[in-house]
């Protein structure tokens, strides 16, 4: 199934966090926190302006970001967890 968001949404998969710690300690499932990471899977057209232009987004697909703990929306899509949020709910997108 194919799945295309609307105006200034993005949909991002999170990317799995470390499970061990410095000292190795391994964090169980359980007790670990949800990544702040992922990836964008797809991005919508962008959103309409006060002037009725269109504003395209500034994350693409494959952009690596940084987004807060509590954003977005849980969906599951062909079995695979994904989140819906809008652009504004995204702090950043990492390079390198």
């Amino acid at each position: 199934m194919k799945f295309r968001p609307l105006h200034d949404r993005v949909v991002v998969k999170r990317v799995d966090s470390e499970t061990k710690t410095a000292g190795g300690i391994i964090i169980p499932d359980t007790a670990a926190e949800k990544p702040q990471q992922g990836e964008v899977i797809a991005v919508g057209p962008g959103a309409r302006g006060d002037d009725n232009e269109l504003v395209a987004l500034d994350v693409k697909s494959g952009d690596r970001v940084l987004f807060g703990k509590w954003s977005g929306t849980e969906v599951k899509i062909d079995g695979e967890d994904l989140l819906i949020m809008k652009e504004t709910d995204i702090m950043g997108v990492l390079e390198g």
